[in-house]
Formats: structure tokens, C-alpha cells, sequence
């Protein structure tokens, strides 16, 4: 579901449900809707459990209303008009919090939920367990909100929401003052689609909310300046006291040629920095609508607003199709310290730490010395978005730097000169962005405003200076224009940066405009093959390498496509990476990408860290785990920079992998049940004629389906069955209007499919598409009687041992390591991940073994018949006798490599297989 139809759906629920809801009665039926309808979950039924038993305090049983194993959440179930906060009497005098962590107490350790959720019908409570004193910090979404704040909800089928924050909540009610604020004035325009109508409106959302912002900051002087400025006029004069208002704060106070200004006008300050400068913009009339959705904006408080999230939202009025065509994606705080964290702020901090040792007049001096340090460090990010990664960054030293004010007062009174300078040394203006989008880099400058603004305030708390924030006095670099054409140089000189940083466009090679694929071409040059294939993200890296050339010591991180790291992609990128003359100091291998935008883009992304220096560093696990390495290749493991590249026949002397057949027949040549029966009733004997067809989903899910296969039919009966013939017509017509060569000459045998390679043997057959959530690839033994098609790969003549090898936990590893995906999922390639496979030389008694451990898996499947490999491979189903054969051939398999069963790890493993592939191909 889009965000859109969420929203849409979130406010049908809020309806139908609005003033009843009984305990028993409709429980069950409120969490179904909520959970399918509004969230869009599938498979609700079998992912909540209703009414679970659990033994009480007393020792009698009791039940759960309900109950979310994968998230483990407790939902405790009120009647519509029962208190959430009183004693019941009914239940011990307990209140319903009482009850639900009664029922907490008693389920098993594994089983402890960490989110309490207590409901009326009316509203919902939140209690996060994993707080010292969750009732302390409860999360309330009353039914009439659950239209903005439902993305709160997420918790419910999210297992890695690790705090729902107050700033979270902040976030999603300014964000939905702005799109207010944006929807009541692009009503008033003549012109709404117009660029200059677009234009004038993300300038003048801006100008409005650092107008509230300033006013609950304090910058403003008087309290609720702007909002007395803004009551006092009727709608119809609001617009003329904006554009004076504008006017004024753009104007320094000894500049201003009115002598006859109000007073409250006379009261506002000169804002600087080119906010307030541009005179052109279009501002409409202002109805009675506009002026009250100004007001209750003014109600807000704004100064706690994060400025990281303020881009977020801000970027969130922008077209949703505009932002997806720029591969825009907002950044969540998490992730932008998983960039920040590991390419500076570890460091700082550690060093930080060490001074913390120090005593006295030492201590002192290397405080001031590190002050000195931090605010000379410079930073560019090249495709800065609303600024989030900056502003983070821009925080995050400050408050190095307030802690350091803090510690030297500590050790002496800071002396301040007599006209009461600031202490702070750490300036935006060592802060430098590129953005293509020009209300971007508008925002971008504005949060980065509210970051100083916010932190001198925190400053001010540690010792007085009689320093003010207006006028604004220093100045982010945000750079308009497209990274990929500029030369950064004229953006800061490399010989005066120090780190590069930020989350550059998603766009995969089908996503990519003609435009953008000429400049991928003209970044990285013609010498490289594969170039066709390459996401964009990667002309960022050719370009942040340039600056390494001239200035050795600069360290970037970029937010990147896990795809650049996989499949037919990532050995084009390791030879760029190769040719520009860096390597990889740290990388998060492949994780889900979430934001603070109301419209999350869920992608799987890598962080790569990467100097000139080969510095070693770390590889970050999906947990979070950190493991120290001594190098990390184009495929983020320890490896040699290994190039797995298509491979037309298998590395080692083995079978060979092909596609199942292709029809290419519209599908025409498929058949459901009711076709299959309809050809028997017209004529029995061409029964023989139609065999049971499958591919990846069909092998994974148990699906039923046919085909007509007419390999070696006899002419006399086909005619006897008016629907054979009809489908052979519309299979011919099809392929006699196709533009493709081949398969217009495909049209004089129509009967047959277009690419036959069905054996006449048992084969193995592996899905080309699996979930990233099963272990092992479910890979199925199948008769030759069963037609294969092109979304499954096969084996034919295979073996039982060629089985237990493709099915190890070696083979899975590697093809996690290489394969390519589809989404998250694993897409194998035969020439990608079979053909460039290393098997293993075994004894005959290792190979024996396998041959044993591989039939034990086909006997584990065997003991149910009924259900599917998808079920069978379901990390949540998995039979234990199933999961302790796999084990006893991983095992078995591990040995016929000579791996160390206890000591190797899955990334062992692989840069193992690296090595001897590399020692093979350069045999």
C-alpha cells in the first residue's frame, strides 16, 4: 500500500469504528481490520494469536487478548468507554496496564513482549518495555489521529523499532501543519501546476516556518510575535502584512527607510542570510481558511523540532513522482549516524575520552587544542537533500564542543573578552552541499539554521555570552546544481576538505533517463565494461575519488543500492573502485533503508566507507556487530578484490545449469484446471498432450499448473480438439507480430514451445527468485515429466551429491555473497553463481557421506507430504528434523572443503571459495 492509500485507509477505520467497539464482541475484528486494511499486512490470521493462555499470579489460567509473536506485543482489550487508567473490579482491582503486565509475567522468556498495548476501541496506548519506566513515556494515538500518526503503528509488524519518539510524534504533526499550510495557499494559485507558482510556495512554506520557529525560540523577542502579527489583520490584508513583514526581516534595523514602521514591525530583527531576499515570489490571497490554519500552526512548538526531520517533512510536500524520478530518500537519525558514525564521530569521541584522563594544565591544553580540531574539520556532502546528513553532523560536533565548555569550566573560568564573544569555535560555514533541487538546498540552509540556532541556546545553558543568533552571521555552502557535472573544486578545494558524506540518488539501470546514463558514461569513461549495468549512485564514487586524488587524507561514506555490491554489477564496480585507487576502510553490509519522511522509500541498502589509504577497518553486520578486518573487496567481505563475472560454462568440470523452456507464446500454450478438462471432454486421448508445468513459484508453493507440450504429437489428434488448434492459431498470430527475428521465425512451428530444453532425465531444479528469509534456496528433485519453465534452473543427470552440494550451507553462502536480487530476494544465475562456483575435491568417503547427508534431506521432506518447500523452508516452520539434516550436510560438505566445522564463519567461507576461484583463474 502507498502512503496515500493508508492515509485514505486510516481515516475509513477511524470512521467505522468511531463511538462503538465491545471487548468480546469485536475485538478480534478491530485488530484484523487495523492490521490488514490500514497497514496492509498479509497473512493476518496466522500472524496474531487471540485469547493466549498464560498462567496468572494465582496459578490460574488466563488469556491474552491478543497477541503478535514476530513483533512480541501484548495487546491488552478494553470495551469502548472503559477506563485505561482505573482499577476493575472484575479483575482484582487491577488497572488494565496491571492486567496486561501480569499476562507479561507470565509468558516465557521468549515470549516477553517487548510493547504493551492497551485499547478502548477509542484510543491506543503504547508502552515500550524496553524502558526503565515505560508508563512513564506512553504513546497515545486516539482514533480521530490515526490518519497522520498510524506510521507509529509500525512496531506492530517492524521487529527493528528500537524507540518510539517524542520527536517522532513532533515530526508527524509538523509535517501535517505543512501540508496544510502548502494545500490551503496552492488552492489560491491561478496557476497551481505552474514552476513559479511551485516555486513561490516551497519559499514561502519555508519563510512561514522559520517564522513560527523563531518565534517559540525566542529569536523573535516578544512572545507569540508573529502570531500576534498575523491575528490582528483580516484574510484580506494578511498577504500585503507578509510581503511587509518579509520585507523588514531582510532589512538590517539601521537600513530600514520607513521611519514610520509600527512598533511591532520595528520589534522584528534582521534575519540575513538570504531567506527573506528574493522579492519575486508570488504569495495569493489569504482566505479565512489560510489565516486559521496559520494560527493553529503558531500553537505548535516548533523550537523542539528536530532540524534533521524539518527537511524530511518539508521535502515531504514535494510531488511524490518528482522525488522518486531524483531517487530522493530521507534519512532516518539511525541511519545517518550508521554513515557518520564509523567515517568520524567514533574517533572524536574516543579521543574525547582519552583527554577525559588527562589532569590539570594538561588536560586543559589538549581540550583546547581538540576545540581547535573539531572546528576545523570541513565536510561535503555532494548530494545533500534537505541537508540531514550535514545538520546531523553539524549537531553532533557541537555537542563534542559544548562538552568541552563544560569540562574546561570545570578546571577554570572561562574568560570571556569584554564584549561578551562567543566560546563556540564550530561554524556551518565549514559545511559545504551540492543539491540539484533548488527549494532543497533552500531547506537545506534553513535547518542548518536551526541546528546553530538550537545549539547556541544549549551552549547559553552552560555559560552566558552575550551573543545573539539574528542576525545570522554565518553560511552554509549549498551549491545548486547536478553533482555529476560540476567540479566539486569550485564547491571547496579537496586540499581543504576532510570527509565527503551522504546518500547520493537511487536510480537502477531501468530507472535511469537517457540524461543520466550519458553522465554516468562521462564520469566514469568508455574503459570499463559493463558501464550499462551500473545504478548511479556509482558516479558519485568515481567523482568523490577524483578529490581523494588530489588530497590523500579525505575519507568518504556513501549510502548506496546494495545492488552495486552483487551480481553483474559489483565486479564492474570493484574494477572502478580498482582504477580510481581507493579502498573500502568500513562498510554495513545490506540492511532495510528507513526515513524520517511521511513517505518512506523501503529500500535495501550498503553503507562503504573508502580512503586512498588501505587502512583496514570494519565490516558492520545487519545486528550492528562490528568485526575488525584487514582488507574489504567490492563484495563487503575480507576478501582479495575477486571479479565473479558472467561465466558462459562452469569453472569446474560439472553439468551444466540452464533456463527451463520458454513458450513465448502470450500464453497461449498454458493452461489452468478448466482447460486441462475442456481438452479431455473434446477428445481423451489428448490427455497425453498435456503436462503439468512449473517454475519457481509453482516448485516453492505447490501451484498447479499445465502446459500443452506437443513434442512428437500426432497431426490426426491435435485436429480433433477445436481448443488445441485455437491456442496453436493464437500462438502463431502472436509470434508472426513480434519485431524480434527469432522469434518471428518461432511462427512456422507454433505447437512447440519456443526454447526447448526440457531433459528427458530427472534434474534439479532451483527457483531463480528466493526469499531472503530462508537459509537455504529450497532446490527440488523433479521427474522429467514435469516441463521446467524459464523462472526455474536446471540440472540435468544431476545427482544426489551434486544435490547435497548446491543445497550445503558452502554453496548457499556463496550465492549470497554473489547472486544479484530481485527486491531483497535472491535471484541465482547460472552464470553468475554456478558457473563460478569452486567445488570441492572429496575422498570417496567424503563424497559417500554427502551422498547419505543429502538423502537424509529428501527423507526430512518426505515426512510432510502436505506441505510445501515454501512452508517446509519457512524459518518460522522449519521442521527440526528437517533444519539437523541440513545441518549434518553442511557439515559433511564443510569437510570435502577441509573448512573448520567450529571456527569458519558464512564470510569465511566465501573468502575462501574467493581465493581458490582466484587461484583457478589465474592458472
Amino acid at each position: 500500500m502507498t502512503d496515500a492509500e493508508k492515509r485514505e485507509a486510516a481515516r475509513q477505520f477511524s470512521l467505522k469504528w468511531n463511538g462503538k467497539g465491545r471487548e468480546e464482541e469485536d475485538g478480534r475484528s478491530y485488530w484484523i481490520d487495523l492490521l490488514q486494511n490500514v497497514l496492509g499486512l498479509e497473512d493476518v490470521i496466522d500472524r496474531i494469536e487471540f485469547e493466549k493462555k498464560v498462567v496468572g499470579y494465582d496459578g490460574n489460567m488466563k488469556k491474552i487478548d491478543a497477541y503478535i509473536p514476530e513483533t512480541k506485543v501484548l495487546i491488552e482489550q478494553k470495551s469502548l468507554g472503559v477506563s485505561l487508567e482505573k482499577p476493575q473490579a472484575g479483575h482484582g482491582g487491577k488497572t488494565p496496564y496491571e492486567q496486561a503486565k501480569e499476562y507479561a509475567d507470565g509468558l516465557p522468556y521468549n515470549e516477553k513482549p517487548r510493547w504493551i498495548v492497551l485499547c478502548d476501541f477509542a484510543e491506543i496506548r503504547i508502552y515500550d518495555m524496553d524502558q526503565k519506566k515505560p508508563w512513564e513515556n506512553i504513546i497515545t494515538i486516539s482514533l480521530m489521529e490515526l490518519q497522520t500518526k498510524y506510521p507509529l503503528l509500525s512496531f506492530l509488524y517492524k521487529d527493528d523499532v528500537k524507540k518510539i519518539t517524542e520527536e517522532m510524534e513532533l515530526s508527524l504533526k509538523a509535517g501535517e501543519l505543512i501540508g496544510k499550510i502548502h494545500d490551503r495557499f496552492l488552492d489560491q494559485y491561478h496557476d497551481p501546476m505552474a514552476k513559479k507558482t511551485q516555486n513561490s510556495l516551497n519559499i514561502l512554506c519555508v519563510r512561514l516556518v522559520f517564522c513560527l520557529y523563531a518565534e517559540d525560540a525566542g529569536l523573535f523577542g516578544e512572545t507569540d510575535a508573529f502570531k500576534k502579527y498575523i491575528v490582528q489583520y483580516e484574510p484580506k490584508d494578511i498577504r500585503q502584512a507578509l510581503i511587509t513583514l518579509f520585507e523588514v526581516l531582510n532589512t538590517p534595523t539601521s537600513e530600514r527607510a520607513d521611519l514610520y514602521l509600527s512598533d511591532e514591525l520595528e520589534a522584528f530583527p534582521y534575519v540575513n542570510g538570504g531567506l527573506f531576499e528574493r522579492k519575486n515570489i508570488v504569495i495569493p490571497k489569504v482566505t479565512d481558511e489560510i489565516k486559521q490554519v496559520l494560527i493553529e500552526s503558531a500553537l505548535f512548538d516548533w523550537s523542539k523540532i528536530s532540524p534533521a526531520i524539518f527537511g524530511a517533512v518539508f521535502e515531504s510536500t514535494l510531488n511524490p513522482e518528482t522525488r522518486r524520478a531524483g531517487g530522493m530518500h530521507f534519512t532516518s537519525h539511525e541511519n545517518l549516524h550508521r554513515v557518520i558514525d564509523p567515517l568520524f564521530l567514533d574517533d572524536l569521541k574516543a579521543e574525547l575520552e582519552t583527554i577525559k584522563q588527562r589532569d590539570g594544565g594538561v588536560r586543559t591544553r589538549m581540550l583546547r587544542a581538540f576545540q581547535k580540531k573539531i572546528a576545523s574539520l570541513t565536510f561535503l556532502d555532494p548530494a545533500c537533500g534537505s541537508g540531514n546528513f550535514l545538520t546531523e553532523t553539524y549537531i553532533c560536533l557541537r555537542r563534542l564542543e559544548n562538552e568541552i565548555i563544560r569540562l574546561l569550566q570545570k578546571t577554570e573560568q572561562i574568560q570571556m573578552d569584554l564584549d561578551g564573544a562567543s566560546p563556540i569555535q564550530v561554524k556551518i560555514d565549514h559545511f559545504y552541499g551540492i543539491e540539484i533541487n533548488d527549494f532543497a538546498v533552500t531547506v537545506a540552509k534553513t535547518a542548518l539554521w536551526i541546528a546553530e540556532s538550537q545549539m547556541m541556546e544549549e551552549t547559553k545553558r552552560l555559560v552566558w555570552f552575550g551573543d545573539d543568533f539574528l542576525p545570522i552571521r554565518t553560511q552554509a555552502h549549498i551549491e545548486e546544481g547536478n553533482a555529476l557535472q560540476m567540479d566539486w573544486n569550485h564547491v571547496i578545494p579537496a586540499a581543504k576538505l576532510d570527509y565527503i558524506m551522504g546518500n547520493p540518488p537511487f536510480v537502477g539501470k531501468k530507472e535511469q533517463t537517457k540524461k543520466q546514463k550519458e553522465e554516468l558514461i562521462s564520469v566514469i569513461g568508455k574503459g570499463i565494461a559493463g558501464i550499462g549495468n551500473l545504478d548511479y549512485v556509482v558516479g558519485w564514487y568515481v567523482k568523490a575519488s577524483d578529490m581523494l586524488q588530489k588530497n590523500r587524507n579525505i575519507i568518504v561514506a556513501f549510502v548506496s543500492t546494495n545492488s552495486i555490491t552483487q551480481g553483474e554489477q559489483a565486479p564492474t564496480f570493484g574494477r572502478i573502485l580498482e582504477k580510481c585507487k581507493v579502498s573500502i576502510c568500513f562498510a554495513y553490509r545490506s540492511f532495510v533503508w528507513d526515513s524520517e519522511a511521511n513517505d518512506k522509500a523501503h529500500v535495501h541498502c550498503v553503507i562503504i566507507g573508502f580512503s586512498s589509504n588501505n587502512m583496514g577497518g570494519k565490516i558492520y553486520l545487519p545486528n550492528s556487530d562490528a568485526i575488525n578486518v584487514k582488507t574489504i573487496n567490492h563484495y563487503l567481505i575480507e576478501a582479495p578484490p575477486v571479479f565473479i563475472e558472467n561465466r558462459s560454462t562452469p569453472i569446474c568440470s560439472v553439468t551444466k545449469m540452464s533456463y527451463g523452456s520458454m513458450p513465448i507464446d502470450d500464453g497461449h500454450l498454458i493452461l489452468n484446471k478448466d482447460d486441462v478438462d475442456a481438452i479431455i471432454t473434446e477428445n481423451p486421448k489428448c490427455s497425453s498432450y498435456i503436462r503439468k508445468y512449473a517454475g519457481g513459484a509453482e516448485i516453492l508453493k505447490n501451484k498447479k499448473r499445465w502446459c500443452l507440450w506437443l513434442v512428437n504429437a500426432n497431426p490426426k489428434e491435435i485436429k480433433k480438439s477445436k481448443t488445441i488448434l485455437e491456442r496453436i492459431a493464437a500462438t502463431a498470430e502472436f509470434r508472426s507480430k513480434s519485431n524480434r527475428p527469432q522469434t518471428l521465425a518461432l511462427a512456422e512451428t507454433p505447437m512447440l514451445f519456443g526454447e526447448i530444453r526440457q531433459p528427458n532425465t530427472p534434474m534439479l531444479v532451483v527457483p531463480k527468485v528466493s526469499s531472503e528469509n530462508r537459509r537455504y534456496i529450497p532446490i527440488a528433485f523433479i521427474t522429467p515429466d514435469i516441463i521446467i519453465n524459464g523462472s526455474a534452473l536446471i540440472v540435468p543427470n544431476a545427482t544426489i551429491y551434486d544435490f547435497g552440494i548446491l543445497i550445503s550451507n558452502i554453496h548457499m553462502s556463496w550465492m549470497r555473497c554473489v547472486a544479484g536480487r530481485m527486491k531483497s530476494d535472491y535471484q541465482y544465475s547460472n552464470k553468475i553463481v554456478y558457473n563460478n562456483f569452486v567445488w570441492p575435491n572429496p575422498t570417496e568417503e567424503q563424497r559417500a557421506k554427502i551422498e547419505v547427508t543429502a538423502q537424509g534431506i529428501l527423507d526430512a521432506r518426505a515426512l510432510y507430504p502436505d506441505s510445501s518447500l515454501a512452508d517446509l523452508y519457512d524459518p518460522l516452520t522449519m521442521p527440526p528434523e528437517l533444519l539437523k539434516a541440513h545441518q549434518r550436510n553442511d557439515a559433511a560438505v564443510m569437510r570435502a572443503y577441509g573448512f573448520d566445522i567450529k571456527s569458519m564463519t558464512e564470510a569465511d567461507c566465501v573468502a575462501e571459495l574467493m581465493k581458490m576461484y582466484q587461484q583457478i583463474t589465474t592458472e
